[in-house]
């Protein structure tokens, strides 16, 4: 039937009337169609042929189906005839969309209002009729809180008119208890399926920015969503709960019993994914540019803003910027972490729950959630909790490291991290020791969750794909931001962060990058913070740094002469010596992990716009004496030429990771000179260290040869008792860098997302084949 209609479409070069009946109702008339039969049907070929032969029988497909999407909105979908109509509708048009989208001549189509088509031909004034869009948006709207159809009847019993579909308050209809609603409805298998398919055409609707090439430009807000989430969408409030709560309060393990999704078939898990991507994109909102909501729900800005209401015009991220009762916010955070946790699961009960797929989704919720709602950022801090997040974290990044198709995973997990290590409380939380035994390609440590933190992050610079090397200042800017409240590092985690320094401050490794330099200075700068403000519980860390000292000599005995920077690069050009891994003890790894495998040849990715510099990610704030933060202004100096490195490094196969960090040495002709390595040289942060190995060297040397020692733990037993104070130089002023909005950020998260939902939407495939501009589609 569908498949008759569409050829004749196709075929019939006269436009077919707009008020042939008959004809239209061919294409929605079929009683047992799915969205993968519409797909099957309707070929992407065809689609393209009537929009270029006969683009206004495609004109009139499009305005026919709209029109039969409001009828239905209208009238409430009473009958099944009804209903099933609607949902043909649904699939044609989410299978037609992207076609329309794809072509810059049809973009605007949707946009502008259809004159006199379907009116019965009468002259009526077209002067107040909506746009396409609009009416297709809000009819959608209305049919995601149509009873019967996506809700549960709130009727008592048949005799009962049906309700009015216009008149019934949809707030009493929200789809799941959770923020803002204490009633739980009864699941409905059928609603549950009907709400998917009503997502999937929002989603199609909203992608209309897959096919716009990245700009930096903010203005270029995506006008569907802008259109959806204002004041003319009258269900704005109880959509955003609904999908909110069915995100936040699913458990794929069903009920809290091992192995029940395999007596049960899961019909909430395409709700939950359609819901948690329609959720992130109406979340797609440059913070940086706008007024955005503070802490205490007031704007920023000048009273000249004093027009505009207070908080952004997105509703989406109005509502979700001013949750502020704690039991909403326990309620989210418990179910972004279970979710996130779900893989972990895997691991030590195989099967015993349903795999989730859609935690990159759960991972840009929980940024946004983070960055929009300052009071749920310090929630999460308040108490040990976040640590339920930052381990599902740490695990997906220890798990992708080697995989190049999960690059934007890698970013998105490390993005959070950073965002988190802003806020003191995330360094003291950090203190908890470490108990639970999630499975991971580490070596076994005793400990807390910093040496878990230090020992990834060590993993991920010297085991990962060579990609990773941009996220290389990010990593040890987050081990700066949380060093100073870190209590008691283990021996592991102690010799990981020596090893780092002894890699990074290499001659050829120093001298090969303009930027390079900068990951010694985050380093010692860790262990400043900790000689300075935790020495007490750090006896491991400057026992490895006693054993270590000859790297902080070198590093402050750098040659300057031109004559020794050339030998120190000749000595790159031919094969570095690998750095020795026995000092960096990596022993066994955990019982049960699995090693971080590639990505399998073929599989699809997605490209990413670069991502700024740290220098413009972060904007450093000092602590004061009483704990609170003040903003430095930044210095006014050359711009610091990290911020123009590009992100991508040519992919390559995993090499050691000398040749790795030397890569990046590759772009660009630069050549050190004496003046450069002065430059920065004399500002390296040594005068602590120098101190610390000067008085307590000889006190461990003379130990040694008083008692013939050789057994670390009699050493470890003195420094744990021996005092620095009086000693050292006076204490800097901790810094902390604190992640910062800004639009490149913005445009990373609008690539990195869309690329997500293109690549995850394969049953049906939506968006398979068109001429998408906002990334590539790449083969590993």
């Amino acid at each position: 039937n569908v498949s008759s209609a569409c050829v004749t479409v196709y075929v019939s070069p006269q436009p077919v009337e707009a008020t042939d009946d008959a004809f239209w109702d061919q294409f929605w008339a079929d009683t047992a169609t799915s969205v993968q039969d519409v797909f099957a049907l309707v070929p992407a070929a065809e689609i393209r042929a009537v929009r270029e032969e006969s683009p206004s029988n495609l004109a009139t497909l499009c305005y026919k189906a709209v029109e039969k999407l409001v009828q239905g909105a209208e009238s409430g979908c009473h009958t099944e005839k009804e209903r099933q109509i609607v949902l043909n509708c649904c699939r044609l048009l989410t299978r037609i969309l992207p076609y329309i989208f794809e072509d810059p001549d049809w973009r605007g189509f949707f946009w502008s209002t259809v004159p006199g088509a379907g009116r019965g031909g009468g002259d009526e004034d077209d002067e107040n009729a909506r746009p396409l869009a609009e009416s297709l948006l809000l009819a959608v709207a209305d049919l995601l809180f149509c009873p019967d159809f996506t809700v549960q009847s709130h009727r008592r019993s048949t005799v009962d008119t049906a309700e009015d579909i216009h008149s019934i308050d949809s707030c009493e209809y929200i789809w799941e208890a959770g923020v803002g609603f204490a009633h739980s409805p009864q699941p409905n298998y059928i609603h549950d399926l009907n709400r998917t398919e009503l997502l999937k055409l929002l989603l199609t609707c909203f992608s209309e920015a897959m096919y716009l090439p990245p700009s930096s430009d903010s203005s270029n807000a995506n006008p569907w969503v802008q259109f959806f989430c204002s004041t003319e969408n009258r269900h704005a409030l109880p959509l955003f709960t609904s999908l909110l709560n069915v995100v936040c309060a699913y458990d794929p393990v069903g009920y809290g019993i091992p192995y029940n999704h395999l007596l049960f078939s899961d019909y909430r898990e395409p709700l939950v994914e359609e819901a948690a991507q329609v959720l992130i994109v109406t979340l797609d909102y440059d913070s940086s540019t706008s007024s955005s909501p503070t802490v205490d729900g007031t704007t920023t800005g000048t009273a000249m803003d004093d027009v505009d209401p207070p908080g952004p015009d997105n509703l989406f991220v109005n509502y979700l910027s001013r949750i502020h009762r704690e039991e909403d916010f326990q309620f989210i955070l418990k179910g972004v972490a279970r979710l996130l946790s779900n893989p972990l699961v895997q691991t030590y009960l195989p099967n015993s729950a349903k795999k989730i797929q859609f935690h990159q989704e759960l991972l840009v919720l929980f940024w946004k959630l983070c960055d929009f709602n300052k009071k749920f950022l310090f929630f999460v801090l308040k108490s040990s909790d976040v640590l339920d997040i930052l381990v599902p974290i740490l695990y997906f990044l220890n798990d992708a490291r080697a995989d190049q198709s999960r690059v934007g995973l890698m970013h998105i997990g490390v993005f959070i991290l950073l965002l988190l290590s802003g806020e003191r409380n995330f360094g003291v939380r950090l203190n908890k020791p470490y108990s639970v035994r999630v499975p991971m390609d580490i070596p076994v440590f005793t400990g807390t969750h910093a040496d878990l933190l230090i020992i990834v992050f060590h993993k991920i610079i010297t085991s990962g794909h060579q990609r990773l090397q941009p996220l290389f200042d990010c990593l040890l800017t987050i081990v700066v931001n949380v060093s100073p409240y870190l209590k008691s590092l283990s021996m592991v985690a102690a010799n990981k962060l020596l090893h780092l320094l002894e890699a990074f401050s290499t001659t050829w490794f120093l001298f090969s990058a303009v930027q390079n330099h900068h990951l010694v200075f985050f380093l010692l700068e860790v262990f400043n913070n900790i000689i300075q403000y935790q020495f007490d519980g750090n006896s491991n860390l400057v026992y490895a740094v006693i054993r270590k000292r000859n790297v902080f000599h070198q590093l402050a005995n750098l040659p300057t002469d031109s004559q020794s920077i050339q030998k120190g690069l000749q000595r790159k050009k031919k094969t570095p010596e690998p750095i020795s891994r026995t000092n960096s003890q990596d022993g066994v790894s955990m019982e049960g992990s699995r090693p971080a495998a590639p990505a399998e040849p073929g599989t699809l990715k997605t490209s990413l716009v670069a991502t700024p510099g740290i220098d413009k990610l972060t904007e450093k704030s000092q602590v004061s004496e009483d704990g609170t933060m003040r903003s430095l202004e930044p210095e006014s100096s050359q711009p610091s030429p990290e911020s123009n490195l590009p992100s991508a490094v040519s992919d390559g196969e995993p090499w050691s990771w000398e040749k790795r960090l030397s890569s990046a040495s590759s772009s660009g002709q630069w050549t050190p000179t004496p003046d450069w390595v002065m430059s920065w040289k004399s500002k390296l942060p040594l005068q602590t260290i120098m101190r610390l190995l000067q008085v307590l060297v000889p006190q461990v040397e003379k130990i040694c040869i008083d008692k013939g020692l050789t057994d670390e733990s009699e050493i470890l037993k003195f420094l744990q008792h021996g005092t620095l104070v009086g000693l050292l130089p006076v204490p800097h002023p901790i810094l902390i860098r604190k992640y910062q909005a800004n639009s490149g950020t913005a445009m990373w998260f609008r690539t990195y997302m869309w690329g997500v939902i293109y690549l995850r939407n394969v049953d049906p495939p939506i968006w398979y084949d068109t001429d998408v501009k906002l990334f590539e589609i790449q083969r590993v």
